[in-house]
């Protein structure tokens, strides 16, 4: 897999030709082309093959292989050969027509502005691509010198070479915003080898070496702190902020900011796999998934333009034909003006482009949206549906009682539990082992086992030990009287002897009510929760937070049944969200039509499977990827009606002979440079 900047590609059209001649050669098994960053993603075995297709799709556009984002902006030589066209255009006018001179100039500046326009048009037409805007300027400005309209076909080709570099500008701007939007890659990283700390690219560094993180700067790789304590601004990743207290045994990621003292860190993780490039990895590629808006206007585009070379051919010639006194002279000009107007660009361009923004304005909001389609499903949620544990709540779990049954003591009944879960992730498991407050001896552990939606089974010396929901004590067909017990409760078993229970207490996050409350302001019709905890702990989360309803003591099948149910509800006109973990909750997040992984940066199951990726374990960051997404939605929508309403009455001014060909240029170029800024408003 390779990244690639393709210079000079400034067309849209060139860009879908390039990817789609690509993917039709076999040469390779991924291609992804984002014109709105000028980059592109290529798996191949022969990447020289990869470099001959797109020489022969556009011989002007090079590639030059990523290793660094350096940009090194547009060139300044177009400027000057406008400027002495623009100077030559003046003089042939003040000469006058009479001026034997004056047709010398004006050739001159057009051929000093137009000269790469007409050889990509002959090189397109050879290649049997015929409806661009090079062949269609070439034809216009070519025809209006055969009508003896010199002057205005300079004019013309001026103009439009003006309008070209200013959207060229504003694209280059663009990307430099989206990119410096997402400018978070670390350069270096201190590292100490043989006694020395030494400054290296962070790619130099292997997992388990031991690196500096000095005041002020980035983490440059993902790793644990062994030595200092500071606090980390966090903000880079998650849009948090708070700053966040580390010491010895936290883990940190790979761009946040150290604001204190200086920390030690031991490397978990080379750079290629550490969090801030899976961001951009997953941020630059996201353009691979096209909303449906985006795949409709490249259709669109495929049609549109010859349907307006073919109205052009009939206003050229059936009026001088069919009408008395219409003279071929005045509608061929007319049919002029209406292919200078038909280039589409004002659409293509934006459109990916407002999309790209959404993305990297979410990723900087701490939220990674996978792909363009997954903003379009974001702007019909109807229904969201959370799981509970470390997504509505803390997930900080804590033992506050202890009743032992059976003869065992207390101690006894956490010393069990703490053995049989010191291999569960599950924050319960957490908490008892925090209450146990002791190491644990794996080798007193034998044949561990987890029970999805009931607990665990594992061997504590020698004795068979459950740990788990009152399901399982069911399941198991364990004799016990609690099965009553208000709260979160798990049961031990020993050698299918109930042992006792342990209550368990959480609470919900901060944000957690204003999240539900902001849902319901954004139109959300229902906010669910679902849990496999007991029925009375989720009532009791369900009222605090103002849920319109919640399903509790569900396993991970029911909650991918509940979640098709909410699907169905719901029709075509909405969607269903899930917010899980992404680790537990995988299934019911593939299954729902925009899953959402919290707070699971580090797990690489929830990136995986998750559409978007809430990079803290904030619930109020899915409204704010819902608002994101919406105003996107919005700028597209926008730049749709501007696009389509400007060259829509530019035709009908055509036709009637009231809009000249300066005017039509700008109905090309002007619409597309105010559509490619109206795209930037997403970045604010």
């Amino acid at each position: 897999m390779r990244r690639y900047r393709l210079r000079n590609l400034d067309c849209p059209n060139c860009a879908a030709k390039i990817e789609d001649a690509l993917r039709k050669e076999g040469c390779v098994s991924f291609v992804s082309l984002n014109f709105a960053t000028g980059e592109m993603v290529v798996d191949a075995e022969d990447h020289s093959a990869v470099e001959r297709v797109v020489r022969t799709v556009e011989p002007d556009v090079t590639l030059e292989e990523i290793l660094e984002d350096e940009d090194d902006g547009l060139s300044k030589r177009p400027l000057a050969f406008m400027a002495v066209s623009g100077a030559m255009l003046t003089g042939a006018i003040i000469m006058g027509d009479v001026h034997p001179y004056a047709p010398v100039l004006l050739i001159s500046a057009y051929l000093l502005v137009g000269w790469r326009i007409l050889l990509k048009a002959v090189r397109n037409v050879l290649r049997g691509r015929v409806f661009d805007e090079n062949f269609l300027l070439t034809v216009a400005t070519l025809s209006a010198i055969a009508i003896h309209e010199l002057p205005e076909a300079v004019a013309v080709m001026l103009f439009y070479s003006v309008g070209e570099y200013l959207q060229d500008a504003a694209v280059e701007r663009s990307r430099r915003k989206i990119k410096a939007l997402l400018s978070i890659k670390p350069t270096y990283a201190n590292v100490r080898r043989a006694g020395k700390t030494l400054r290296v690219p962070p790619e130099e560094v292997r997992p388990g070496e031991v690196i500096l993180v000095k005041p002020g700067e980035m983490v440059p790789l993902d790793g644990v702190v062994v030595d200092g304590t500071t606090f980390m601004d966090t903000s880079v990743l998650t849009g948090e902020s708070r700053p966040r207290r580390v010491s010895p045994g936290d883990e940190v990621l790979s761009g946040m900011i150290n604001g204190g003292g200086l920390i030690t860190v031991r490397v978990t993780k080379e750079f290629s796999e550490s969090s801030v490039s899976r961001i951009l990895h997953m941020v630059m590629e996201a353009s691979a998934r096209k909303s449906r808006t985006e795949r409709f206007i490249t259709r669109f585009s495929r049609y549109y333009t010859p349907a307006v070379v073919g109205m052009a051919v009939m206003v050229a010639l059936i009026p001088p034909l069919t009408v008395p006194g219409a003279t071929f002279e005045t509608w061929v000009y007319r049919a002029l003006v209406l292919l200078l107007i038909s280039c589409p660009c004002a659409l293509v361009l934006s459109i990916p482009l407002g999309y790209f923004a959404g993305v990297g304005r979410s990723a900087r909001e701490g939220v990674l949206v996978k792909g363009a389609n997954y903003l379009d499903v974001l702007t019909r949620v109807s229904v969201v549906a959370f799981d509970k544990t470390g997504t509505l709540t803390e997930g900080s779990f804590s033992v506050v009682e202890i009743v032992p049954y059976n003869g065992f003591t207390e101690r006894d009944l956490l010393r069990y539990a703490a053995h049989a879960e010191a291999h569960s992730s599950h924050p319960i498991a957490r908490s008892v082992l925090e209450r146990w407050g002791r190491e644990v001896d794996e080798t007193l552990i034998g044949d561990y086992r987890e029970i999805p939606g009931h607990g665990v089974r594992a061997v504590v010396e020698g004795h068979v030990v459950l740990v788990g929901n009152d399901r399982l004590m069911h399941r198991e067909g364990v004799e016990h009287d609690t099965c009553e017990v208000g709260g979160t409760v798990i049961h031990v078993v020993v050698d299918s002897v109930y042992a006792g229970y342990m209550v368990i207490s959480d609470r919900p996050k901060e944000d957690a009510r204003d999240a539900v409350r902001e849902l319901k302001e954004l139109g959300v019709s229902r906010v669910v929760m679902l849990t496999g905890d007991d029925e009375s702990v989720a009532k009791r989360i369900a009222d605090k937070l103002g849920l319109d309803g919640y399903h509790a003591e569900l396993l991970p099948e029911d909650k991918v049944r509940i979640v098709q149910a909410l699907r169905d509800e719901t029709g075509d006109g909405g969607s269903v969200a899930f917010v899980g973990d992404g680790i537990n909750d995988a299934p019911v997040i593939a299954v729902a039509d925009v899953g959402i992984a919290m707070g699971a940066l580090g797990s690489d199951a929830a990136i995986e499977t998750a559409d978007v990726v809430v990079m803290d374990d904030r619930p109020s960051r899915v409204p704010r990827a819902i608002r994101i997404a919406r105003k996107t939605r919005r700028v597209v929508l926008q730049n749709i009606v501007l696009a389509v309403g400007v060259k829509s009455a530019f035709i009908a001014l055509g036709v009637f002979g009231i809009a000249t060909m300066w005017e039509a240029v700008f109905a090309d170029v002007g619409v597309a440079l105010m559509a490619v800024l109206n795209s930037l408003r997403v970045l604010r």
